[in-house]
Order: structure tokens, then sequence, then C-alpha cells
């Protein structure tokens, strides 16, 4: 159990036919935020409280590994000389510890923890002298819109001489965790923020996996509706590896009810029109996007038997988003296959 140091029994627990689950102290000091949980692989340090919880059954996560460059205020993103990028089920949570607790402390509960489990260490920051010049603590938090019981803004107003921020990966046969630990004192009383005069954790965990498909299939009856309606269909079925172009197994369904339009209605021609998001170079992107409309195609002539002349292909990346690009969420709206007359 993680209380303020490691005992043998977490170590014992921990061993090879458990790597990966970490076991801390699930004893709180005050009231949780309701609805909220700790996760199952990653439970809390002894006192605590959760005042912030979110959870997305599966996100894209870039951890750490690099010295820290700097914080952009545009687009209200840190960067690193290097990183990670994972995608999986991302838990974030925010912990609110004692008086007498420290952001060395709970980093160093979070480590140990995590060695016991036969994880190892990607960052840390507190050997790097760049991110002790940082000028915004925890932005990237702040500017996230969390279910929280504090202000949003409780961590770039705390103590930022005491940050400390590690990141971990914990090795497992299902799925690598990924753990962003990061933790500031709070140093001032405040009504505002409702802080009590202790330390705060920033907890990210990343349980890496494979999306699970959950979009319903357009029917080639509807498309034909969406296309006579609006001049288009957008599709979200079909299916591809992050920037690479070859379209997976399960975009299946989605090829079949395009075939079935294009042979229910034999005049048709269509341009098939690839979007991205904005993560990436624009230039890469369109090439990535006009690539993934030839792939679609390709597939519709060479596997369905439709002309080819009876298809075009262009790529336009980003340039007509449906959603806003600021979250995950809309950016997976972005990307799509959009159908269009020609």
């Amino acid at each position: 159990m993680l209380v303020r140091s490691v005992p043998a029994l977490a170590r014992l627990l921990a061993g090879p036919a458990l790597a990966g689950l970490l076991f801390l102290s699930t004893v709180a000091s005050g009231q949780d935020l309701p609805g909220a949980k700790d996760n199952p692989l990653l439970k809390r340090f002894a006192g605590s409280t959760i005042v912030g919880y979110d959870f997305k059954r599966f996100d894209e996560y870039l951890v750490p590994t690099g010295t820290y460059k700097g914080y952009d205020t545009m687009s209200r993103k840190r960067s690193w000389t290097s990183s990670v990028p994972v995608e999986g089920a991302l838990t974030r949570l925010w912990y609110e510890s004692p008086g007498d607790t420290s952001t060395a402390e709970l980093i160093r509960n979070y480590q140990n923890e995590v060695q016991a489990a036969g994880g190892v260490t990607l960052y840390d920051s507190g050997r790097d002298d760049n991110f002790k010049s940082r000028s915004c603590f925890l932005c990237a938090y702040s500017w996230n819109e969390i279910k929280t019981s504090r202000s949003t803004y409780t961590f770039s107003t705390a103590d930022v001489g005491t940050a400390r921020l590690a990141s971990f990966r914990i090795p497992r046969p299902q799925g690598d965790l990924y753990v962003v630990v990061e933790a500031v004192q709070w140093a001032k009383d405040s009504k505002d923020y409702k802080a009590v005069k202790g330390a705060y954790a920033a907890v990210d965990i990343v349980e890496v996996g494979a999306m699970k498909q959950n979009m319903v299939t357009v029917s080639a009856g509807d498309m034909s509706k969406d296309i006579a309606a609006n001049g288009r269909v957008a599709l979200y079925g079909i299916l591809f590896d992050t920037a690479k172009a070859d379209i997976k197994p399960d975009s299946k369904p989605a090829l079949d009810e395009i075939a079935k339009l294009l042979k229910a209605e034999p005049a048709l021609k269509l341009r098939v029109v690839g979007h991205t998001d904005n993560q990436g170079a624009l230039e890469s992107n369109i090439a990535l996007s006009k690539r993934r409309a030839e792939a679609v195609n390709a597939a519709l002539v060479g596997q369905y038997a439709i002309a080819a002349s009876r298809l075009g292909a262009y790529g336009v990346a980003d340039l007509a988003p449906v959603a806003s690009n600021a979250a995950e969420e809309g950016r997976a709206k972005n990307r799509r296959v959009e159908l269009v007359p020609q």
C-alpha cells in the first residue's frame, strides 16, 4: 500500500503475475468529487481526495520523454524534445493531498510503485533544468475541460516553484500502461479555489489498446438521401491507421454500402474526398487524405467491379472541418470520407 513509503507487501503483490497493477491506499481525507473514482490499476496516495475527474474509452496522448521545450500560448500546448504518442483508455484524475505532503513525496511514491510493478521512468522534471524555467505550470490542465470541484485554474495559481512532472511505462501483455504524474504544492490559502494547504497531483493513466469501432454504418439508401438533400454524405466507417492509407478490414460494411449505392444508381459518378484533422503538416495531410481517397476507389474497383471512370479521388486534409480541432472529440468528427456527386 502506498502511504508515505512503499511497504514490502506492495512489491510482493506487483510481481510478474500482476505486472502493471499498482496497489496504493484508497483512504481519502475528504469527500471525493461525485461520480469520480480511482482507476483500478492505480489507486491514490494515502489521505488524498479526488477533486477532478474525466474518463474517455479511447483517446490520443503524448507522453513526455525528452527535455521540456516550452508552452505555446496560441495552441495552449506544451512541447518536449521527444515524446511517445499512445492511444487507449484515458483516465484523468486530480488529487488534493494533506498539508504535510510535498511534491517530492508524491512523485517518489508513484515512481516506487511503478518500479515495483516492473515499470520504468521515462521522464522526470527533477533532472530537467529546462522544466524549471517554464512560465506556465499545468496550463494544459487549466485549459482542459474537466469535471472538478475546484477551479480549472487551480494548478496555474499554485506555487509553480514546487512543480514536478514524471512519466512512466509499465509493460503488460494486453497493452502497456502509461502514467503521467504532475504535482505541485499549494503555498497560499484561497477561498476562490477552495484549496487545502497541501499538494495537488494531476494523474493521467493511459491503458494502451485499439479503439472499438462504434460507428453506425450508413446504408446505401441513406447515402442516396443525404446526397440528394445536401449534395454530399460524410462517412466515418472507413478506417485507417494513423498516418497511413491502408484501409482496415473493419471498413468492409461501409464499402459494401457504397458499392450497393453505385450499383443501384448506374448513372451516378462520385468524387471520393478524404478529410483529416489538423494534427501534422498541411501538405503531408493533403497528400495523405488523397491517398486514402484513392485507396477507397481502388477497393471499389478491385473488390466490387465498379468502373474506375465513375470515381474521382481528392484530398483536402483539414481545410473543411465540421468541428473544432481543439479537442479529440472534434478531431474525430473531422477525420472522415465524403462522397460528392460529380
